[in-house]
C-alpha cells in the first residue's frame, strides 16, 4: 500500500471565498511593507559595508574557538568560514573573517585590527594575518542596487515569458503571485530582523523559480481543461485544474521542506538565513500559486480562442499521486 498525501481524486472548492484570500494576501502584503518601512532590514555585511581578514594558522581552525575570541570585543556582525583548497599544505589552515564596519569608520582602523589580531592570538597563538581588506558604503550600496536589479529583471522575464507562452492575463496572474512571494519574504526578514545579506537575495531568486514553476504546471493544466470543457465557467475549470494537480503540488512541496528542514537543522549558522528564506518562499509560493495567481486569473477572466489549434497538452507530470 502506497502512502498518500492527496487522495487521488479531490474535488476540493478553491474558489468560494477567492475573494477572501486575495484580501489576506493583500492585508499581508501591507503589513511586510509596513515593517520594511518602519523597521528596515538588518542588512549583512555585504550591504553594509565592512571588513574581511583572511588567517592562517597551523591548528586546525576551530569556528566556535574564533567566535568566542571576538565576542568580547562587541564588533557586532561577524561571519567567520573556513577555506579549504587542495593545494593548501597540512600546516596550512585558512580561514576568512567578515567584520561588519564600525559606526562613524569609512575603513578598517588600524586599532581595530589589532584588537582582532590579539584577541585571536590569545586563542591560537601561531596565528598570522594574511590581508585585511575594507569594504566601503559606496560598494555596499551598489550591491544593494545590484540586487534589487536583478530581483525586477527576473520577474519581468518571467512576465514576458508567461505572456509568450500562455497569454497576458495568465502572465498577471503569474507576476502577482511572485512579487506577493518576494514582498512576504522580505517582510518576514524585516520583522524578525534576520540578517540580510547577498545569500538571501540569491534565496529570493531561487523562490521566484520555484514559484514559477508550481504556476506554471497549474496554468498548463487550466489551459488544457479550457479547450476541453469549452462551456464550462472559468471558476469551474480552475477548480478542477488545480485538484488535478494538487497531488503534485503538494508532494513536491513537502518533499523539498523535509530537505530545507533537514538544512536548518544541522547545516549550522552559515546557511540557515538562506534556508529559512527558502523554507518561507517553499510555503508562500504553494498558496500564491493556487490562491493568488488563479484568483488573479479568475478575476481578468480568459479570452477563449478556439481558432487555435489544440496541440497543447497538460503537463505529464501533473498526475503523479502524492
Amino acid at each position: 500500500m502506497r502512502l498518500k498525501l492527496v487522495p487521488q481524486n479531490t474535488s476540493f472548492d478553491f474558489f468560494s471565498r477567492w475573494k477572501l484570500w486575495l484580501g489576506i494576501s493583500a492585508f499581508m502584503m501591507l503589513l511586510a511593507a509596513g515593517s520594511f518601512l518602519y523597521q528596515g532590514l538588518n542588512f549583512g555585511i555585504d550591504f553594509r559595508g565592512g571588513t574581511t581578514i583572511r588567517t592562517e594558522s597551523a591548528q586546525p581552525v576551530d569556528v566556535g574557538v574564533y567566535r568566542g575570541a571576538l565576542d568580547a570585543l562587541e564588533l557586532g556582525d561577524i561571519t567567520i568560514t573556513e577555506i579549504f583548497d587542495p593545494t593548501f599544505g597540512p600546516d596550512q589552515n585558512v580561514a576568512m573573517l567578515r567584520i561588519q564596519a564600525q559606526e562613524g569608520e569609512e575603513a578598517a582602523t588600524a586599532t581595530m585590527v589589532a584588537q582582532v589580531e590579539s584577541a585571536l592570538q590569545g586563542a591560537v597563538p601561531d596565528i598570522e594575518f594574511v590581508s585585511v581588506e575594507s569594504v566601503g558604503p559606496k560598494v555596499s550600496g551598489e550591491l544593494i542596487q545590484t540586487a534589487v536589479i536583478a530581483v525586477v529583471l527576473a520577474i519581468g522575464a518571467v512576465l514576458v515569458y508567461i505572456w509568450l507562452r500562455f497569454e497576458w492575463q495568465f502572465a498577471l496572474g503569474a507576476v502577482a503571485a511572485l512579487v506577493h512571494d518576494v514582498i512576504l519574504t522580505i517582510g518576514v526578514f524585516s520583522e524578525l530582523q534576520i540578517r540580510f545579506d547577498l545569500a538571501i537575495i540569491a534565496a529570493l531568486l531561487t523562490i521566484v523559480g520555484y514559484s514559477l514553476n508550481d504556476t506554471v504546471v497549474v496554468f498548463d493544466r487550466v489551459r488544457e481543461n479550457l479547450r476541453k470543457y469549452k462551456k464550462t465557467p472559468l471558476k469551474d475549470v480552475l477548480n478542477v485544474s488545480i485538484n488535478e494537480t494538487l497531488s503534485r503540488t503538494v508532494m513536491t512541496s513537502v518533499t523539498t521542506l523535509l530537505a530545507l528542514i533537514s538544512l536548518y537543522v544541522l547545516g549550522g549558522d552559515v546557511i540557515r538565513g538562506f534556508v529559512f528564506a527558502m523554507i518561507w518562499g517553499v510555503i508562500v509560493g504553494t498558496y500564491s500559486s493556487v490562491f493568488v495567481a488563479s484568483a488573479i486569473l479568475l478575476y481578468l477572466g480568459v479570452k477563449r480562442d478556439w481558432t487555435k489549434p489544440s496541440n497543447t497538452a497538460g503537463n505529464q507530470y501533473a498526475n503523479i499521486d502524492a
